[in-house]
């Protein structure tokens, strides 16, 4: 690996090696042409954030593993699922207040793990946070038909208005774009719990076991119609109440006070998203029976309009379903732009990637995410498919992570931790192995998903392996990190 001087990069052309470089102007140039508006977010815009990253699960798809796993199965799924994210946002708080850069869990895995796993780490979360906005649009293209909005009909004009209107509010400026995040969640939040409200008077028991019992799997009853199995293959619906959590750390840079926002706004969201999760689906199950919701669209609508049809409060809850996927949407866009930020100004892509905007916005790691994503949403209109390949994503990066925190903890145990994960390397241990066997489950979920993550990781890989490894940039916060530490190392060892 050859560390480059940034002297005289231009916006991302190819320079030739050079050596590491050194303080002064020229790197100082390179880093201010890519620099993000720094306290721009204190901990109530990055709870905020954390909740909008997922509050979209709510509304649908988790109730397709009542169909992996019946009621019961989803139930652990869940409650397995929302440990092993506890567990992993607690390692994060730790990691995020250690090192708060905008590279995330990128930036831990590679002071942790080296640029093998800095990469890797920062590949699967840019797969995630790619691929779930792709999905996301389609899905917002189906409510605003399901609506009558504007006479529309799901489809690429649909996609293309969302990127175009949600990436041109982001390029405006985070400050911004988090306000109308917060908003725009606030709505989807309260809209659940009047749902729950709504739907708990309509609540039976008989009704959360009435999915038929498949005699032929082990260990099945009522409560699990399709057995032991079907706990595991539920696994990657149990983390849509969770998924995406992770990616408050990604806004360190632009925190106020990230050492001490950063915890908190991680812990406010796990404790917000576990409640919504455990309300949400108790009260539609319990309302219109896992049988009637296994496979809606829509949930939470079918949970409550009955067989009488559409009422005030299932049109209501339509309305809000469409604000969630939007809060989520935006959110995600947000997440993706700053980790290819952060891969790009380090050189692990290409440079000019990260280059930023008079209102310090990263326009191209905006621009050019937001193109493909419109690209896959319109040309396969699948988004389930693609959900399934981002939660592939999810799961490598949460175990690299988790990795990351038990590798720092051994390797250096007198780093200075203004906030220290409670049951220490216990905790992300748990996270580690939770996280290895959410990604064993994805293959029993959508076995195509999977291969076509693995297709794009290997690609991704020979490159880095091939090119980009060889020039890094050392004066991005990162590198300068892990250079920081091996200096330290080497001074204790003479």
């Amino acid at each position: 690996m050859t560390l480059e001087d940034t002297s005289g990069d231009t916006s991302g052309a190819s320079p030739g090696r050079a050596a590491p470089p050194r303080a002064g102007a020229a790197s100082d140039d390179y880093l201010k042409r890519r620099a993000l508006r720094r306290g721009s977010a204190g901990w109530l815009l990055l709870t905020g954030l954390g909740v909008g990253y997922v509050v979209s699960g709510d509304y649908s798809g988790w109730n397709i593993g009542l169909a992996e796993g019946g009621f019961g199965g989803l139930a652990l799924a869940m409650l397995v699922m929302g440990v092993m994210y506890a567990c992993l946002v607690f390692a994060l708080a730790e990691l995020s207040a250690i090192l708060p850069a905008a590279g995330g869990g990128y930036g831990f895995a590679r002071r942790a793990l080296g640029t093998w796993g800095g990469f890797l780490t920062g590949t699967a979360i840019l797969i995630e946070y790619v691929l779930a906005p792709a999905a996301i649009s389609i899905f917002i293209g189906d409510y605003v038909e399901s609506l009558g909005l504007f006479g529309l009909e799901s489809g690429w004009p649909v996609y293309l208005v969302c990127f175009a209107l949600f990436i041109g509010i982001h390029l405006w400026g985070v400050g911004e774009a988090l306000r109308f995040s917060l908003v725009v969640t606030a709505v989807a939040v309260v809209a659940l719990l009047i749902f729950a409200v709504g739907a708990f008077t309509e609540f039976r028991v008989d009704r959360l076991n009435d999915i038929p019992v498949d005699a032929a799997a082990f260990g099945a009853n009522s409560w699990l119609p399709f057995g032991l199995l079907g706990i595991w293959a539920a696994f990657p619906f149990g983390m849509w109440f969770f998924l995406g959590v992770e990616g408050v750390p990604l806004a360190a840079e632009e925190a106020k006070d990230p050492v001490r926002s950063m915890p908190r706004a991680l812990a406010l969201s796990m404790g917000v998203l576990a409640v919504l999760a455990v309300v949400t689906f108790l009260a539609a199950t319990g309302a219109r029976g896992a049988a009637a919701v296994q496979d809606a669209g829509n949930p939470l609508v079918v949970a409550l309009e009955g067989e009488g049809g559409p009422t005030p409060l299932s049109r209501f809850v339509n309305y809000a379903g469409l604000a969630g996927l939007v809060a989520s949407f935006f959110s995600l866009i947000y997440a993706g732009s700053r980790q290819l930020f952060a891969l790009s100004r380090a050189g692990y892509l290409p440079r000019f990637l990260s280059l930023t905007s008079r209102r310090k916005a990263p326009y191209l790691g905006l621009l050019i995410p937001g193109g493909i994503g419109f690209a896959l949403a319109a040309g396969t209109g699948n988004g389930a498919r693609m959900l399934n390949v981002a939660v592939f994503g999810a799961t490598i990066s949460y175990a690299l992570m988790a990795l990351s925190h038990i590798v720092l903890r051994r390797r250096e145990p007198g780093l200075e931790r203004p906030y220290r994960t409670p049951g220490g390397v216990v905790t992300s241990s748990v996270a580690l192995v939770l996280a290895l066997a959410a990604l064993v489950a994805t293959f029993l979920v959508d076995v195509v998903a999977a291969g076509l993550a693995l297709a794009v990781y290997a690609v991704a890989v020979v490159y880095f392996a091939l090119y980009s490894r060889h020039r890094l940039v050392a004066s991005a916060p990162e590198e300068e990190f892990a250079a920081l530490a091996a200096a330290e190392a080497e001074l204790r060892r003479g």
